[in-house]
């Protein structure tokens, strides 16, 4: 079966209507382009110019609005569901008693499964749609492209809520879940560790793999406490806050928007950072001694720096 009837069908077996690339009506354009050249016979017959008024006025503007619209989707369902997982105290037991717990823990991975398969369909339909731009027009505009979603932060497979429903699943398959019968969310989804450098690691479908480096750039050992920037770059909480120049007390909100990513350099990048709750007991779990070695280093570091700043308050309210 073609990828373009197989995404059709998938998108309408889904119940509610989300949004999706529209693979069939870019086609199309692409189609219309490559005819209207070659009835001109204003090329060679074969591609329209790399710079086509046809696909960058119509193509590109919808692929973007598109894409768009699927990473918000995604990136909103993920969000909801891993808060429901991470939900803790009298809420928890309130909304597990409320849900008849097991069915509703059944259908919570079903859900989690659903948004995974919706991320990465849709993600090999871009890559295919802007593989049959650089084919038609002889170019590399299509790859181009992917780097402006990227840095525009709708490429889908770099969203840090995928990253942590990789963790989700690693997180709820080594709990000792009472149900046999729980369906996976990933197959060959893993934490690694190769010369000691973790990574996590999923084999998807059509040929998609995502490899996601666990080593911070800052203080190149495994990312503890975990954050991802908008730039989608992960690194330790307090190796964050050091780059952003700010406290462990006023955190990464309050960094200034000039202050760069230490990896890919861009500016305001700290503001709408997410902290990785599912990473983080992931890797808790997993590097058990590491981690309370860390632990304590950054205990000491964390009331060094709240006895600071309280000491600084104090000064100012006093006016020394």
């Amino acid at each position: 079966m073609k990828f373009c009837k197989k995404y059709q069908e998938y998108m309408q077996g889904k119940e509610n209507r989300l949004p999706a690339v529209d693979f069939k009506k870019l086609k199309k354009i692409l189609k219309k382009c490559r005819e209207d050249f070659e009835s001109h016979q204003e090329h060679d017959g074969q591609s329209c110019p790399h710079h086509c008024s046809v696909c960058d006025g119509t193509f590109f503007p919808s692929l973007l609005k598109e894409m768009s619209a699927v990473v918000g989707c995604f990136n909103e369902r993920a969000q909801k569901l891993l808060e429901l997982h991470l939900v803790s105290g009298f809420r928890k037991y309130f909304m597990w008693f409320k849900g008849k717990l097991q069915k509703k823990h059944v259908a919570f991975i079903q859900e989690g499964k659903d948004l995974v398969t919706y991320a990465l369909i849709n993600a090999v339909a871009v890559r295919k749609i802007l593989k049959k731009y650089d084919k038609i027009h002889y170019s590399k505009q299509g790859q181009a492209f992917k780097s402006k979603a990227q840095s525009m932060h709708i490429e889908i497979l770099h969203s840090p809520w995928l990253c942590e429903l990789m963790a989700f699943h690693i997180n709820l398959r080594e709990e000792k879940i009472k149900s046999n019968k729980v369906p996976a969310l990933f197959e060959g989804c893993s934490l690694n560790f190769d010369d000691e450098k973790p990574s996590l690691s999923c084999e998807l479908f059509d040929s998609v793999k995502i490899d996601i480096d666990l080593t911070c750039s800052i203080c190149l050992d495994t990312v503890f406490d975990p954050v991802s920037l908008t730039c989608g770059h992960i690194f330790c909480h307090m190796c964050a806050c050091s780059a952003a120049s700010v406290t462990i007390v006023d955190g990464l909100k309050a960094a200034e928007p000039k202050e760069k990513c230490p990896l890919c350099r861009k500016t305001g990048v700290y503001e709408g950072s997410l902290h990785l709750e599912e990473l983080n007991i992931l890797l808790s779990r997993s590097c058990h001694e590491y981690w309370e070695q860390r632990l304590q280093t950054e205990r000491i570091e964390r009331i060094r720096q709240v006895k600071e700043h309280w000491e600084s308050q104090c000064r100012a309210f006093v006016g020394v």
